[in-house]
């Protein structure tokens, strides 16, 4: 049996960007794209396109972009495709079982965890948060679960001590653009055993909210520094400075224990501005204040001096 090349894409950020245009340098032919509605973005919060959208549109495949798949009307025209397979990557929205159904090989999902390690929106920010030194991409058959189908296929991905959300983002993308085609490739050969998940091992990766950007200085600074990773490059980590927020874009932890109050300034120099935390210190290296750019430590510290002793938070 062949694979499948006739697909439907279904997707919306930059993450699922990568996978579309994998399909398309691979010569699947992408006969419609699903992907959200536009939203407001930037300062002036005008619409803006996904970039999956975008991506379809420079290649002239039709979009659809509902607000819903239980609509009769939107799985009509899905059914009328026919598609040998849908591939999903980020797209935001769960399938209804009338939608899982439709194509010959079902709907396969692209997710960047090894699952069933980080289930739901935000599994590679949950991964950095958790300290995990290892993440990867999953290939799912999918069901009506929340990531919860049989896994067809697995690649492991090292998290570094220096990644950010942006950096594992980015090598997590093209992990599931080749991890996919070589999926795809083994479908319908029966090459591909699926593995039904252990929901024992499972926790849900919440999307991350603004709200858990402040810093608890009474937390570790090894905690904080995860953090710190983890929100970059969105919605970003802060503190607060005379009652202004002051954005954390890089830090480090320093072990061992400080007699100071958490959150007070106990050092400052070209290299950061070190913090007391519950345990150990936190460098801050790349900071931003309201209505500036990010600076490195000095390049703030010339601009807006600190004291030894002062709070933050």
């Amino acid at each position: 049996m062949n694979p499948p090349r006739s697909l439907i894409f279904a997707g919306t950020p930059d993450f699922a960007a990568t996978i579309l245009a994998g399909l398309l340098s691979a010569q699947y032919h992408v006969m419609a794209v699903l992907t959200q509605p536009d939203r407001p973005a930037g300062r002036g919060r005008k619409s803006r396109p996904s970039p999956v959208k975008q991506l379809a549109v420079q290649h002239a495949i039709p979009v659809l972009q509902p607000q819903s798949l239980k609509d009769p009307e939107v799985q009509n025209q899905l059914a009328a495709l026919a598609p040998e397979a849908l591939v999903v990557a980020a797209y935001g929205l769960l399938l209804p079982p009338a939608v899982l159904s439709l194509p010959r090989y079902g709907c396969i999902n692209v997710h960047a965890s090894l699952l069933p390690r980080w289930r739901g929106a935000a599994p590679i920010q949950r991964a950095l948060l958790a300290g995990d030194e290892e993440t990867g991409i999953s290939i799912m058959q999918m069901d009506e679960g929340l990531d919860t189908g049989d896994i067809l296929m697995h690649a492991r991905c090292p998290i570094f001590p220096e990644d950010t959300a942006g950096s594992l983002h980015d090598r997590l993308a093209v992990l599931g653009r080749e991890t996919l085609n070589s999926a795809l490739g083994k479908l319908a050969s029966g090459a591909l055993q699926p593995t039904i998940q252990d929901d024992r091992q499972a926790n849900y990766a919440e999307r991350l909210s603004k709200q858990e950007g402040e810093l608890d200085w009474k937390l570790p600074a090894a905690i904080l520094e995860r953090q710190v990773r983890a929100f970059n490059p969105w919605p970003v980590t802060y503190t607060t400075r005379d009652q202004s927020r002051l954005r954390i874009w890089q830090a480090r932890h320093i072990p061992g224990r400080s007699n100071d109050t958490p959150g007070s300034v106990v050092a400052t120099s070209a290299d950061g501005i070190d913090v007391a935390t519950g345990d150990g210190l936190l460098r801050l290296q790349t900071v931003q204040r309201p209505g500036g750019r990010a600076l490195k430590a000095g390049d703030y510290l010339n601009a807006c001096p600190l004291t030894i002793g002062e709070q933050l938070g």
